[in-house]
């Protein structure tokens, strides 16, 4: 597991290497070499190596973070391919058939868990798993 905010952004600089240079990946760089293949606008910054990794991304400067915004697309990827919390792949999937486009989907639920998460620090507990497949059913 990545252990903090430099190794992780290097980890997807490296994947994003390997996917420009045609190298083979392991299975968890082919899942965010996907991620990364569906946001287009990320390339340039992957590409401008250390300046990417040190840069500071707050809502103050009007930036979403990308590290973050392809992290949480990894993250309910993961949640879908266990089914965890249990729920989610059917909320999923009735979101997929009311929205259509997966990639949006994603989008949705990342608001719900990026909530879910923020509760759960500022609470300083575990994430309440309910209250998220609760906020994601409300979604359709």
């Amino acid at each position: 597991m990545l252990q903090d905010r430099e190794t992780a952004r290097k980890y997807f600089l490296q994947v994003w290497a390997k996917q420009c240079n045609s190298q083979p990946m392991e299975a968890m760089e082919r899942i965010v070499a996907a991620v990364i293949l569906n946001h287009p606008e990320y390339h340039p910054l992957l590409e401008a190596g250390e300046a990417a990794v040190q840069a500071e991304y707050t809502p103050e400067m009007g930036q979403t973070n990308p590290f973050l915004h392809m992290g949480m697309h990894i993250a309910i990827q993961e949640q879908l391919s266990t089914d965890r919390p249990p729920g989610i792949v059917a909320a999923h999937r009735k979101l997929l058939n009311h929205v259509g486009d997966p990639h949006e989907v994603e989008h949705r639920m990342m608001e719900c868990l990026g909530e879910c998460l923020w509760q759960a620090q500022r609470n300083n507990t575990m994430p309440d798993e309910q209250q998220y497949l609760n906020q994601l059913n409300e979604l359709i």
